[in-house]
Parts: C-alpha cells; sequence; structure tokens
C-alpha cells in the first residue's frame, strides 16, 4: 500500500471526531455529568478512557499543551464526574452532535452503515504497543449504532496515529510548543492566535519557542517555515504515515479508498453545517 493513502484517509475522516470539540453538544452534556464548562470538558472527555489520571498522563499524551493549563483542571475533574460517566456522556454528545449536523436521514443511511464497518474493519489493525491513547480508548466497548461505531473507530484511528506522531516528534528532538509553531507555520491546523489560545502557551513562551526554532535553522524572522523546516515537516508526516499504515493495510487500497471518498462527503456536510468555527483553523486544514 502506497503510505499516503494513510494519511489522505485519515484527513478525511479527522472531521467526524474532531468536530466533538467544538459541538456544543459535547459541553451540554459533560456539564450535564458533573463537570464545569470551558476546557476541562476537552481534556477530561478525551482524557476519561484512561480512567482518572493525574495531569502529568495528561500533558503527556496530549503532548502539545501547556502542562500548567491540564493542571487547572486535571484531577479536579475526577472530583466532579468519574471517568465512566465522562465517556458515557461523550458518547451521549457525539450521537446528538452527529445527527444534528448530518440530519437524521444521512446519519441513519446505509452509507454511514458503510463507512463504519470499513473504519471498524481497519481499526480492529492497529496494536497496542507504544500507543497508551489509543490502548485506552481501544478498551471501551464498541457501541451498537452505526454511527457511534463510525465515530468510535475514526477516535481509533485517530489516537493510534496521534501516539505514533508523537513518537515522530521526540524523534525529531522536537518539544510540544516546538512542535504545535512548526506545524502551524506550515499552513495547515490552527492559525497561530487560536493555537496560542487553545493549547495555553503565553505571547511570550510563543515568541521563545520562536526563537529557539530561529536558531536550529526551522523558522525564518518572520515566523515562516525555512526550507529546513519544510522537509522536516514532510518527513514528519511521511514517519507518521508510516507508522500508521497498518490499519490501513488491512483494509486494502480499494476499501481505503472507498472510505476517504466517504469521509470527504460526509466532511463537507459538517463544514457546510458549521461544525468549525470560524478564523479557528487556516485554510489548508480545510482542504
Amino acid at each position: 500500500m502506497d503510505t499516503t493513502s494513510a494519511g489522505r484517509c485519515a484527513r478525511a475522516t479527522d472531521l467526524i471526531h474532531s468536530m466533538t470539540y467544538f459541538a456544543p453538544e459535547t459541553e451540554q452534556h459533560l456539564t450535564e455529568a458533573g463537570l464545569r464548562p470551558g476546557r476541562m470538558c476537552y481534556f477530561a472527555g478525551r482524557a476519561a478512557p484512561m480512567g482518572a489520571v493525574g495531569p502529568g498522563v495528561v500533558a503527556a499524551t496530549f503532548f502539545n499543551f501547556n502542562p500548567e493549563l491540564v493542571a487547572r483542571h486535571i484531577p479536579r475533574a475526577w472530583t466532579l464526574a468519574t471517568p465512566e460517566a465522562v465517556v458515557e456522556a461523550r458518547f451521549a454528545s457525539v450521537d446528538a452532535a452527529l445527527r444534528r449536523l448530518l440530519g437524521d436521514e444521512l446519519a441513519t443511511s446505509a452509507v454511514i452503515a458503510e463507512a463504519a464497518e470499513l473504519a471498524r474493519t481497519a481499526a480492529m489493525g492497529c496494536t497496542v504497543e507504544g500507543r497508551p491513547l489509543y490502548a485506552a480508548h481501544a478498551d471501551l466497548d464498541w457501541p451498537t449504532e452505526p454511527l457511534l461505531v463510525l465515530w468510535h473507530a475514526i477516535t481509533l484511528l485517530r489516537e493510534y496515529r496521534g501516539d505514533g506522531h508523537i513518537a515522530a516528534l521526540l524523534a525529531a528532538d522536537l518539544s510540544g510548543p516546538e512542535a504545535l509553531v512548526t506545524h502551524t507555520a506550515s499552513g495547515r491546523g490552527f492559525t497561530p492566535a487560536a493555537a496560542q489560545l487553545t493549547r495555553g502557551w503565553s505571547p511570550e513562551q510563543w515568541a521563545d519557542t520562536e526563537n529557539a526554532l530561529r536558531e536550529r535553522g526551522l523558522l525564518t524572522e518572520d515566523g515562516a517555515l525555512t526550507d529546513a523546516g519544510t522537509k522536516l515537516r514532510t518527513e514528519l508526516e511521511t514517519e507518521t504515515n508510516l507508522m500508521g499504515l497498518a490499519p490501513w493495510a488491512v483494509l486494502g487500497d480499494e476499501r481505503t479508498h472507498r472510505l476517504t471518498e466517504i469521509g470527504k462527503t460526509l466532511s463537507a456536510t459538517l463544514l457546510a453545517a458549521g461544525a468549525l468555527p470560524a478564523n479557528t483553523f487556516t485554510a489548508g486544514s480545510k482542504s
């Protein structure tokens, strides 16, 4: 299998999972479970499959967040709601959000059932070695409804790929904020302002990171990637695709292509329905 297929399918299907972090249903259901509004819902919602872990574990597995931001919400979250209750509330929020954004007809369609089966087949090709965040999510019981099967499978594939990506970043000697700054400079993902805000880095910390990257020859004076920086980001993507290849090799070229097609269609529908907030992501990250 061409390793680029892994990255292509990951990008095409990512919004099926990541819309979770922007849907109002997420905060609604998680606060009803006991959490406080805001960033606590993100940290606890994504970390809950690992159990009542401390802030160090969350900062380590999420990688590019300021640990001080994480510590404001974890472990306090677990005094307000159990991880099991958070997991249950998260699935409920996903069901509500996807049904609203896709519409009931599409959300219960044969296309969703087909995508769910394809994504689940791929996810069964993942392995747990060195993939802590994936492994925690993989220990959860599979839902029964195709819409939630699809979301859970995409979540597993996303966290599996993410764990591998962190390994690639560490091998490249990039810290969490350095990884964030170089990715933002590539023109994909968050805008710089959104990256600083959501990940909890101050303007001074961001500037210090940029200066460190300039000293390594990876960033220009105006904050763009140098040729060396562009080469590094390309190599990171290639390495991440390679380490994330196993599930797609199980699925095979033809079925991976089909899931990519469906993912693009569903993502377009989600975007048209307002799944992402304005002025948060660069244009390149939505392509």
